[in-house]
């Protein structure tokens, strides 16, 4: 999808926006399915959109086809005319009616053409519907054909096409399935999944996400079929699921069920009012559970789209607030095949790890599991790196980076060897150096508050110490300069290597927060060059980006511009990814990069929004937001966190 864009992001999952002719989805987005026939429809769609907002619904191209009334309605007056909703609409092509029924009556071409007659928004190859038990060679056998179709309806249709995502439980036919679709749709609906969500087998569910996902290409929109239960929402997102489809708003409305984020509950058994939502000021549910049949099914259905409406919006705002895995964690407790689902998503930290953020603003604990995000795993890579070859560390309790503490803390034996320290911490043996990074540094959880590290009293600390190294070294002395210089070094290592770091360093001086104690900036005769945020990332400014330009070989932590777009970055505007010519593979989504032209003059530096790998495949929005540059260095140079730029002497 050429003009799918991403506005923000946390991992795989994006704020993101694609054009119709009806007007632009953000995503994620909800889909209602909305029955054709107004007469089996409980809520209007012209009712959804007033009401709640909703942008885009989706409908049965197959039932309009096979229903002469409706039919004839939509080819004189279009799906929009007959449904009476100006937005995008979607239609499906009766794959599922195939699946259920046995066979439909029309076939691929036809139904394609009828959606583009019909004008269609987003139209659906008629693909075959692979249930979770095929066994592989049936499962390739039906994945060919809808490759076929996809193929031919590419060939014949200019407007938006859904190309699925089939292939069953195998996890070669579905990776198989996702690079093949991913060079013929503008929207990949990954289908074949409602048995499993129905049966709730969602370790399954997360398997075959993990064998499609990396292969599903970045530009365009990933829709998840039948994904209708709000408590499933955010665990989708976390795949990079843009788009969900829900039937089972009016499917549980039907047997009297309310669909909550945390699961359902029946109607009946309602005793007390449990929500004051809009709906419920007008009519509260236990009054709902009296009425007659129709306007009863009505209103719960009613109800229940605006619970899955609702939670799309937290979907959103985690993603934008960097806490999705909080929120599907959360959301998982509700019931155990859905943690199941969450543990085996965690089992592939590769699918994750690619677009994972640097840091985030904060990491907080839900159960024990949250240890097990794709943030720690890279977490512990990167320390089995930096920690190698230091097999004689010493242990002291987990302490904030403050002088009044470090102070007590030697960084030499009396001969002048160095001593290394390291920590207890909720995500194991820390270096005490890197206490302050992401995710250790701002992690909350049970332990913070079970043994707050800014509650151990000095003199514990001294006697910690004491028992470690003995008479080894000098306990008398004041070591927070030490300290001071021992973590710029360190946080540059981390950064950029130890050998880089060696030559970085020198000159450099570590200022600390006046509030909290901890390290703040890096400055070099007098001028800051990094900023170092309450993630601990060491970030630069444009004249830190100077020096590191310097040091750093050609290509490390560097974006290279396109001519055309080199004067407009050098003037602070951000680099969209269509003028992006290369970028360091090894750069994540926030991390800090140089900016230079194709000569490799230096022009800005800016936080990634989007994985190098995903620059080229997007030909539309930003790839790179610029923090300063060129024409005003000291633009945007700002310390990141609640701290501000208020700042102590150096050291």
């Amino acid at each position: 999808m050429a003009g799918f864009e991403v506005l923000e992001r946390d991992g795989l999952a994006r704020l993101g926006r694609f054009d119709t002719p009806h007007g632009a989805v953000e995503t994620p987005a909800l889909l209602p399915v909305v029955h054709p026939d107004p007469d089996r429809q409980p809520v209007a769609p012209a009712e959804m959109r007033e009401r709640l907002g909703v942008r885009a619904v989706i409908t049965s191209a197959y039932i309009l086809w096979r229903t002469p009334p409706l039919r004839s309605v939509a080819e004189a007056h279009g799906v929009h005319g007959l449904l009476r909703f100006d937005g995008p609409v979607m239609t499906d092509s009766g794959a599922f009616q195939q699946h259920a029924y046995g066979s439909v009556e029309v076939g691929p071409e036809e139904i394609l053409g009828f959606q583009g007659r019909i004008g269609s928004d987003i139209a659906t190859v008629l693909d075959i519907f692979t249930e979770p038990e095929a066994p592989h060679d049936e499962a390739e056998a039906a994945l060919s054909t809808t490759l076929a179709r996809a193929r031919a309806a590419r060939s014949s249709r200019a407007g938006l096409l859904a190309v699925p995502v089939q292939g069953g439980v195998h996890d070669d036919l579905r990776a198989r399935s996702a690079a093949a679709a991913s060079e013929l749709g503008d929207v990949l609906a990954v289908g074949g999944v409602v048995p499993l969500m129905e049966q709730y087998r969602f370790v399954e569910l997360a398997r075959l996400l993990a064998a499609a996902r990396p292969r599903l290409a970045p530009g365009a929109a990933v829709h998840l079929f039948g994904t209708g239960h709000p408590m499933t929402f955010a665990f989708a997102a976390l795949f990079g699921v843009d788009l969900f489809d829900s039937s089972a708003y009016h499917k549980f409305a039907r047997r009297g069920s309310l669909l909550l984020a945390e699961g359902t509950v029946a109607l009946d058994e309602l005793r007390d009012r449990v929500c004051y939502c809009f709906l419920c000021a007008e009519k509260p549910l236990v009054e709902v559970a009296g009425l007659a049949g129709p306007d009863r099914e009505r209103r719960v259905a009613f109800h229940n789209l605006l619970t899955s409406i609702e939670e799309v919006g937290r979907v959103r705002r985690a993603i934008r607030d960097g806490t999705l895995w909080e929120l599907a964690e959360r959301r998982a407790t509700a019931h155990p095949a859905l943690r199941a689902g969450l543990r085996e998503a965690k089992r592939h930290p590769e699918v994750f790890l690619p677009t994972e953020p640097e840091s985030r603003r904060a990491f907080r604990e839900v159960t024990e599991e949250s240890r097990s995000r794709p943030a720690v795993v890279r977490f512990h890579d990167r320390l089995d790196r930096y920690s190698a070859g230091r097999t004689d560390a010493l242990t002291i309790p987990r302490i904030a980076l403050r002088p009044e503490y470090l102070e007590h803390v030697p960084l030499e034996d009396r001969s002048g060897q160095p001593l290394f320290w390291k920590a207890d911490t909720p995500l194991g043996q820390v270096p005490v150096e890197l206490l302050d990074l992401y995710p250790v540094g701002p992690y909350l959880g049970i332990d913070e508050f079970l043994r707050p590290p800014r509650h151990l009293p000095p003199s514990r600390l001294r006697e910690e110490v004491a028992r470690a190294v003995g008479d080894r070294a000098d306990l008398g002395r004041n070591w927070a300069a030490d300290w001071t210089r021992f973590q710029v070094s360190s946080l540059l290592a981390w950064q950029y290597g130890r050998a880089i770091a060696t030559v970085l360093a020198e000159g450099l001086e570590g200022e600390r927060s006046r509030r909290s104690g901890r390290l703040r900036a890096l400055r070099r005769g007098g001028a800051i060059l990094l900023h170092v945020g309450t993630d601990g990332v060491p970030r630069p400014t444009f004249r830190g980006a100077g020096r590191l330009h310097e040091v750093l070989p050609p290509g490390r932590h560097r974006v290279v511009v396109a001519d055309d777009a080199a004067p407009f970055v050098s003037a602070g505007r951000s680099l969209f990814s269509r003028f992006v010519v290369s970028a360091d593979p090894a750069l994540v989504p926030g991390a800090s990069a140089l900016l230079v032209d194709r000569s490799d003059r230096l022009l800005a530096v800016g936080r990634l929004l989007l994985a190098p790998s995903e620059m080229p495949r997007l030909a539309r929005g930003v790839a790179v937001r610029v923090s300063a540059h060129a024409g005003a260095p000291e633009a945007g140079e700002r310390e990141d966190g609640p701290d501000g730029p208020e700042l102590a002497g150096g050291v």
